[in-house]
């Protein structure tokens, strides 16, 4: 426990140490089974997925949105505690960031792989398109991961000085290399970087929901030959989504790293004020995601009708009842109805993944049911479920995420060595 100086008692990881070696020998073997697909994707190509020229997006680029749409909405529950000083959460602010970084991450392995050549993902860089939606995004992003680590830098410096100090081994020697020589512990050099933490947060949410996941509904809602995508909602409705996945992670990492890493009891309070915003996401979620088909419907268009037919009642319609409306949103708002519920830690755990989930599945059904509609009539209809490869290798990056993550958590103060807010 920290004391009112700089010393501390730095200790973190699992509590068990068992807990530990199985963890770790799960994500080996997720991540032997991701190498072995990724190798047969670069030597076989696209000739070892279901992507056709019909479905040209498939699993990879529901993942990738997934992902980006983590992070934004992760970062943006940490601006409660860094830039709207929302009394608790700091507790979770670190961990949020953290995850938002992570997100990215994997967020970008998943581009890389869709990419028809891999090699190239430098290109964006180097010959700019100012009329490309898609070039911009690429540029918001290397800005968005730069406010990420910035933010999580000036969130983690004071306790990385105190842990570079009072600590030895390889967590206060990495500590001291990430405090970039900034190694004073007293009151003012902290005030100064809770000044810059609120100027990089205010700075991150417009870039968070104008460009990063407001501008990947951009990169959907700008192509008019598909008129499920073309609607101004399109980029709202993905940074809503956004903001109740990254919640129901952030819930769901706070109870898991209290209770697996830190051997603490979880701040009821906390939870219950997490657990409220999730449910008001939900609503909000659930209320713009009827209106767009509503005005969808009405439109009578036949492209839409067939497209939320699909969605509906088509081969996507498992994708739809189960994983979206009942993981993402049925059973977590009649968890969430009940305050006592709210305020049990283990089913607020099950909540939160509940809707992590279930927006995997909004995610697929944004991508997938509109390409298997012709754009023109007499076209042939598309087909598409990933193929084994496809699956593996999501896993795989997946499972490098999970790993970042691990070794972030055992490694970093990503919880408060105070235990309170900075």
């Amino acid at each position: 426990m920290a004391s009112n100086n700089s010393s501390v008692e730095f200790d973190p990881g699992f509590v068990d140490n068992r807990l530990r070696v199985a963890w770790y020998a799960f994500l080996g073997l997720l991540l032997l089974g991701g190498a072995a697909a990724m190798w047969l994707r670069i030597s076989q190509g696209m000739r070892s997925t279901n992507l056709t020229s019909t479905t040209p997006w498939g699993a990879w680029v529901a993942f990738y949105i997934y992902f980006v749409g983590l992070s934004a909405g992760a970062f943006l529950v940490s601006t409660l505690a860094n830039v709207f000083g929302v009394e608790g959460m700091h507790r979770i602010d670190r961990d949020a960031l953290f995850a938002a970084i992570i997100s990215m991450v994997v967020a970008m392995l998943f581009v890389w792989t869709d990419l028809g050549r891999m090699d190239r993902m430098y290109h964006p860089f180097i010959w700019r398109q100012v009329t490309s939606a898609l070039s911009w995004e690429v540029h918001a992003y290397v800005a968005y991961i730069g406010v990420l680590v910035t933010e999580l830098y000036f969130a983690m410096r004071y306790d990385l000085a105190r842990v570079a100090e009072s600590e030895t081994g390889i967590r206060a020697r990495l500590s001291g290399l990430l405090t970039l020589g900034r190694r004073a512990t007293t009151e003012a050099s902290r005030a100064v970087d809770q000044t810059w933490l609120k100027r990089t947060g205010i700075l991150g949410i417009p870039l968070a929901i104008f460009l990063v996941h407001g501008g990947t509904g951009v990169l959907f809602a700008v192509s008019k030959a598909r008129p499920y995508w073309n609607s101004g909602l399109f980029p709202i409705i993905f940074v809503v989504s956004a903001v109740l996945s990254g919640t129901a992670l952030v819930m769901l990492l706070y109870v898991l790293r209290t209770r697996l890493f830190d051997d603490e009891p979880v701040d009821r309070n906390l939870l219950d004020r997490l657990a409220v915003l999730l449910a008001v996401f939900i609503v909000t979620d659930v209320a713009l995601t009827s209106i767009e088909a509503l005005v969808a419907i009405s439109s009578m268009h036949p492209h839409e009708l067939e497209t939320w037919s699909i969605i509906m009642f088509g081969e996507m319609s498992w994708s739809f009842w189960w994983f979206m409306v009942g993981f993402g949103w049925l059973f977590p708002l009649v968890v969430l109805s009940k305050r006592e519920w709210r305020r049990t830690p283990w089913l607020m755990a099950v909540t939160g993944l509940s809707v992590v989930i279930g927006i995997i599945a909004v995610r697929f059904n944004i991508v997938i049911p509109p390409q298997i509609q012709p754009v023109m009539e007499g076209l042939p209809h598309g087909s598409y479920f990933p193929s084994v490869v496809e699956w593996m290798t999501s896993i795989g990056m997946i499972a490098v995420g999970l790993l970042l993550y691990t070794i972030g958590a055992e490694l970093l103060p990503l919880t408060p060595l105070d235990r309170g807010d900075h």
